[in-house]
């Protein structure tokens, strides 16, 4: 196996664990930390493809550094309303809360 090949099953594997979490979990700290799985395994592939890419790699690299900046504000605006959330209901469980408003 190439080491791109094995990247990419890297890749594909934590993308994978990280739509389960997304899908299977209800407390919605999990569901952040799945999201963000997801985003690194993304992020993953796209330096595989830099690295061994006949392109070049800079702009991969780019769209990392992007995707990075924009995990971390994805991750304090849920925080947020996570924070919110749990003053107003005393819960974080997803399937109990069916809507914003009280």
């Amino acid at each position: 196996m190439t080491p791109l090949q094995a990247i990419l099953l890297l890749g594909g594997a934590l993308f994978s664990l990280g739509l389960y979490g997304v899908l299977a979990r209800q407390n919605a700290v999990l569901v952040l930390m799945s999201i963000e799985l997801m985003l690194n395994a993304v992020n993953l592939n796209l330096i595989g493809f830099a690295r061994y890419g006949a392109a070049g790699g800079a702009v991969g690299q780019i769209i990392v550094v992007f995707i990075i900046t924009v995990a971390a504000a994805e991750a304090g605006l849920f925080l947020a309303i996570l924070l919110r959330l749990y003053r107003s209901r005393a819960t974080v469980n997803l399937d109990r809360v069916d809507s914003l408003r009280r």
